[in-house]
């Protein structure tokens, strides 16, 4: 099993890496430090002094791999690839082009967008897994007809359609919930509300009619007819013999995204005003912060990588056939 375990982790090490390298040529080679300056400043009446100021006061005035004016490890340290985008393996994110401390930032806006993404998957796990269990138990009859149908309906439906709809229903003609903000506490619950709503209800589509699949398949299995054959009870077969057996694909699917429930909803918090690590990159795009969105891409990538990690881990404790490969 420690084996299997360090093999995937020495295959993640090459994605992440080239991950990082993708990533630095696109923000420094197709996109200059000039340019960013450009941006950063405006496009109209700058000058190059003032666009060398903003460089030399971000370090991107250095040369991009090699500093051949320096000595020794300075060659190397002294570069835009060192400090902008190897010093994030350590996770030293440094600071944002506006000066605010990157790594700071991202310990305060994940709580916000963890009380967010926590319950919804709870939640959602639970609502979405029972009504497969339903939808299956009554298996080609016209309950698990319109399940279906009413599953791809909301698959659908756009995701704004719903934080839209459920801004207007809830929180202006109904007023049961604030339309938006974000408090800490216990008195911030009443601001969660509405987005973990939305959220389950826009999620719940797509994994009903996952989880009723995967049930479909277990149910049609050798072990499911032989457990039938001995008069076992149809509701039995199904949460004992079933569920437990479907755990399987359904752990993978889980444990995968559980690493990205810090990078938060970009959509969600953005109309909900939460001060979360997915508003926070919205408006790091939106004032072209460069530094900010680099340091959310390699994060982001870092933690689905762990997720896939965490997922093979899983397996071999649920499924002890896999720590032979």
């Amino acid at each position: 099993m420690i084996a299997y375990i360090i093999r995937r982790v020495l295959y993640a090490i090459p994605i992440l890496v080239g991950v990082n390298v993708i990533t630095f040529l696109l923000f420094f080679v197709v996109n200059t430090p000039d340019d960013m300056a450009r941006m950063f400043l405006g496009q109209k009446h700058v000058t190059q002094e003032q666009v060398e100021d903003w460089k030399t006061e971000r370090g991107y005035h250095y040369p991009l791999f090699y500093n051949m004016q320096e000595e020794g490890a300075d060659t190397i340290r002294k570069t835009i690839f060192y400090n902008k985008s190897l010093r994030l393996f350590i996770f030293d994110f440094g600071r944002s082009d506006s000066g605010r401390d990157i790594g700071f930032d991202i310990t305060q806006r994940m709580w916000p967008s963890l009380a967010i993404a926590v319950p919804q998957l709870l939640i959602g796990l639970l609502v979405a897994i029972t009504f497969a269990l339903l939808i299956a138990f009554f298996r080609a009859t016209y309950i698990d007809y319109w399940a279906v149908v009413i599953c791809v309906a909301l698959m659908s439906i756009s995701s704004l359609f719903y934080i839209i709809g459920g801004q207007y229903v809830m929180g202006k003609i109904l007023r049961v919930v604030p339309i938006s903000g974000f408090e800490t506490g216990l008195f911030g619950i009443k601001f969660l509300i509405l987005p973990v709503l939305i959220g389950i209800v826009g999620g719940i589509g797509s994994s009903t009619r996952w989880y009723r699949t995967i049930f479909l398949e277990e149910m049609n299995r050798d072990y499911v007819r032989t457990a039938r054959a001995k008069g076992i009870a149809e509701q039995v077969v199904l949460f004992r013999h079933v569920l437990r057996n479907a755990l399987i694909p359904i752990l993978t699917g889980v444990v995968v995204i559980l690493p990205l429930l810090f990078m938060g909803s970009l959509i969600t918090e953005s109309f909900f005003g939460i001060p979360g690590l997915g508003s926070y990159t919205i408006d790091a795009i939106n004032r072209q912060d460069f530094a900010i969105v680099r340091s959310m891409v390699f994060l982001g990538a870092f933690l689905y990588i762990v997720g896939l990690l965490l997922t093979d881990i899983s397996y071999t404790v649920v499924d002890p056939r896999v720590r032979l490969r």
